[in-house]
């Protein structure tokens, strides 16, 4: 059950997130960037807003680095035939990758960075919380055995689903062009966190 719930939840996720930049134009993520980033400095400070904001834009030209899509400065000075195979390359690359669906990735990565950056940003802080949750179950889970109580299946298959649906969840609003409370980004990991230490209290072990 969890192996198909995480199956059909990737897939699902895919074709949303494929399906987001066709139905929105790369303004409208530029746009809600900035909103993002004013909510950001006026909730957390206007240093934490801009290191959000400058991890962020790292983040953004460390992926166009590493993209394997060349550009036309990339292209050596040529001449001849082969200055002429490589300006309709650039030509085609252009048409290819400059219309507005691939515009609108673009964008939409910047946002879903911003957006990373701030989850970065407090991460180390929060971490205790989810850390402390998977060690009481653990703990729990330990107890019930050496005390032959009964460990759940079923709970633990609900409680596994629901923290692969949370994350699941958590990309795709990182992608969407609404507006997320500063405060819902850095909760994510103490929702997951707990979840999973519910779910591993029914897990069975054998002691």
């Amino acid at each position: 059950m969890i192996r198909a719930m995480a199956v059909v939840s990737l897939l699902v996720l895919l074709v949303l997130v494929l399906y987001v930049p066709s139905a929105h134009p790369p303004e409208r993520f530029i746009e809600q960037l900035r909103t993002e980033y004013t909510n950001a400095a006026v909730f957390w400070g206007k240093d934490a807003g801009t290191r959000m904001l400058s991890r962020a834009m790292s983040m953004q030209q460390s992926a166009r680095q590493a993209s394997p899509v060349p550009s036309s400065k990339d292209a050596a000075p040529v001449g001849g035939v082969n200055a002429a195979v490589g300006q309709e390359m650039a030509s085609v690359n252009q048409r290819l990758f400059n219309n507005p669906y691939f515009r609108s990735i673009d964008a939409l990565l910047l946002l879903a960075s911003f957006r990373l950056a701030m989850l970065l940003e407090w991460l180390p802080w929060l971490l205790a919380f989810p850390v402390a949750a998977l060690v009481d179950g653990c703990l729990v889970r330990v107890v019930k055995a050496k005390e032959f109580l009964h460990h759940s299946p079923e709970m633990f298959a609900l409680y596994a689903c629901l923290a692969i649906l949370t994350s699941c969840a958590t990309v795709l609003a990182f992608v969407l062009p609404f507006t997320l409370h500063p405060l819902a980004v850095p909760c994510v990991p103490v929702v997951i966190g707990t979840l999973m230490g519910t779910a591993i209290r029914d897990f069975h072990a054998r002691i």
